[in-house]
């Protein structure tokens, strides 16, 4: 059975080949705790990244995105930053940070580091300061300090809950033990909130990033970059404080009203500051030389999308994560409205689209996608909760990956995903460290299960993370299996088939292609061409029905995400073809 296809019309026009880095590279988070161990205490570190990088550059990876490694009490993992000018002991040095950049770019890979600015940890050294510091001191306006309502002041400012569970607000015991005024945490109690209206606050991180930007780094990824400002007058919000925040609309206004953004996201006044980083990060690139662009990435769980790309107005970000494209359910009618939004949206504005389907942050695609199709994303899976289809989901996964990777724009994979890895959906409760999981009472697994160690080696200890079974977080058996070397160099691996999928990515340059939506597939079927200025085009084409594809006559399949069938494409596979 042969299919025929025909286009509709472009939807995404193609790029110059010369268009900067930032608009088509493949860029490869690694969350340091987990990738690399390599003083043997448990813990990955800096040393151990620096050691594996050239694995990254045989993967085919543009660039790497380093989840914080800066001093920390680790009560987040290190989204509590204590000191943002330097490395915890825990991870290594400066001057370890300083090899790994110079060895990655050494190697052709750059280097972008996280950036947590909506918070820093209770025990940063102003935070401590203002502790000690009397309600209405300078001390206290780098943060959000409140008085209490009520006759003695003992009911938080506003109705404000945390992303993490409970209340957003904590009491501090003034210096004469009275109790005293409330401090705003979004997060955990120990990452009190600053107060981006303070220019002080302003000015010190504009050090911070000049700090890392001397020391050669390519770019930031900034964390909840639409949390910053918040609205004037703080005032009560009805509904959960979820990161998706303006999205979710307040109940105050009745349900026949449209939603209003929660104030404590997506204010317009976040676009003032990032603007100002845009400056500066410019000013480092004084010949304008697209290669030497250091760039801004924003995690803003923001919608719609035409909100959302704001942020990559051209003075502002260079890019920001396409959420909306990691959480659309596995249905071709969803993956092509999110894909039809983002780059419609994205043009707007002049800037790339971006597409990623995992992070530190959500359960690994290779187990979410095990899931029911259309089920509510579980925030973490452990044992007792219903548990995915590690088949199913690795199939999908290989063919949402394949899918993705033949996408103009810029893609984020994330550490372990080209291994197929799952998610360790039977962790043992007593182990989790996620602070989701107890102030939401337990009733929210958190992110641990997709932040384990990574196997290296599938007969060594730990599977080649380190030398030591006691790792931070226990990894499941199944790791072995999927180790880096037993599927290096083996047909049909999910390791060998990211390492096709990225040659032939950066050898076509279908990162800065055009596309062009084919119909006469049907319904289950996401197929589209990619087309360079020059003409020369790939056809991306992905099965989620039930019934297997047919391909027009004379393609070459170019790879699947796997095996084809009778010369058909079978029930959730990707491949890509060529004239």
């Amino acid at each position: 059975m042969t299919s025929s296809s025909s286009p509709v019309g472009t939807l995404h026009p193609a790029e110059p080949h010369a268009a900067a880095w930032w608009r088509h590279a493949v860029i490869y988070q690694i969350y340091p705790r987990s990738w690399a161990d390599g003083n043997g205490d448990g813990v990955g570190d800096l040393p151990g990244i620096t050691a594996r990088l050239p694995y990254l550059r045989d993967l085919g990876v543009d660039a790497v995105w380093l989840s914080p490694f800066y001093v920390s009490p680790m009560a987040d993992a290190g989204y509590d930053v204590a000191d943002y000018l330097d490395v915890d002991p825990l991870f290594g040095t400066l001057a370890d940070a300083d090899a790994l950049i110079g060895t990655a770019h050494d190697l052709g890979i750059r280097v972008i580091v996280d950036l947590v600015p909506n918070h820093t940890s209770d025990a940063h050294a102003w935070f401590q300061e203002a502790l000690t510091a009397a309600p209405g001191s300078p001390e206290r306006a780098r943060y959000v300090f409140r008085d209490g309502r009520g006759a003695d002041g003992g009911l938080p400012p506003n109705n404000w809950q945390s992303v993490f569970g409970g209340p957003a607000w904590t009491r501090v015991t003034e210096a004469d033990g009275s109790p005293g005024q409330w401090y705003l945490h979004l997060f955990d109690s120990t990452q009190p909130d600053l107060d981006w209206a303070n220019p002080v606050v302003r000015d010190m991180f504009l050090d911070v990033l000049r700090f890392w930007l001397d020391r050669g780094v390519d770019g930031f990824r900034v964390d909840v970059a639409h949390g910053l400002v918040k609205a004037h007058g703080l005032p009560d919000w009805t509904e959960r404080t979820g990161m998706l925040g303006s999205a979710e609309g307040s109940l105050s206004e009745g349900a026949d009203q449209a939603p209003t953004r929660a104030p404590m996201w997506d204010q317009d006044g976040v676009h003032e500051i990032y603007r100002g980083w845009r400056r500066l990060l410019d000013s480092y690139n004084p010949g304008d030389d697209p290669a030497a662009d250091r760039i801004l990435c924003a995690e803003a769980w923001v919608e719609p999308v035409e909100r959302a790309v704001a942020y990559t107005r051209p003075d502002e970000m260079h890019q920001a994560f396409n959420f909306g494209f990691l959480e659309s359910p596995w249905t071709a009618a969803s993956l092509r409205t999110v894909i039809t939004e983002s780059l419609e949206a994205a043009d707007l504005v002049g800037a790339p689209s971006t597409w990623v389907l995992s992070n530190h942050d959500v359960v690994r695609h290779a187990s979410r996608l095990g899931l029911p199709v259309g089920q509510r994303r579980p925030n973490g899976i452990g044992e007792g909760d219903p548990q995915p289809n590690a088949v199913i989901g690795l199939r999908r996964a290989r063919a949402a990956t394949t899918l993705m990777l033949g996408l103009p724009g810029s893609s984020y994979l994330y550490q372990g995903e080209e291994l197929g890895l799952p998610d360790h959906t039977a962790l043992p409760d007593e182990v989790r460290q996620d602070p989701t999981f107890a102030r939401s009472g337990h009733e929210e697994r958190g992110r641990d299960g997709c932040r384990v160690p990574v196997p290296w080696e599938g007969g060594r200890t730990a599977y080649g993370f380190g030398d030591t079974w006691d790792t931070w977080l226990p990894q499941p058996e199944i790791y072995g299996a999927l180790a880096v070397d037993r599927q290096a160099g083996v047909a049909g691996s999910t390791l060998e088939l990211y390492r096709r999928l990225l040659g032939l990515r950066r050898t076509l340059d279908l990162g800065v292609g055009g596309l062009t939506w084919l119909t006469g597939y049907g319904e289950d079927v996401v197929a589209f061409r990619n087309t360079d200025q020059e003409g020369r085009s790939v056809t991306v084409l992905a099965n989620l029905g039930p019934d297997p594809v047919g391909l027009p006559e004379g393609v070459e399949v170019l790879v699947s995400s796997a095996p084809m069938v009778d010369e058909t494409v079978p029930t959730d596979v990707t491949v890509w073809l060529r004239d």
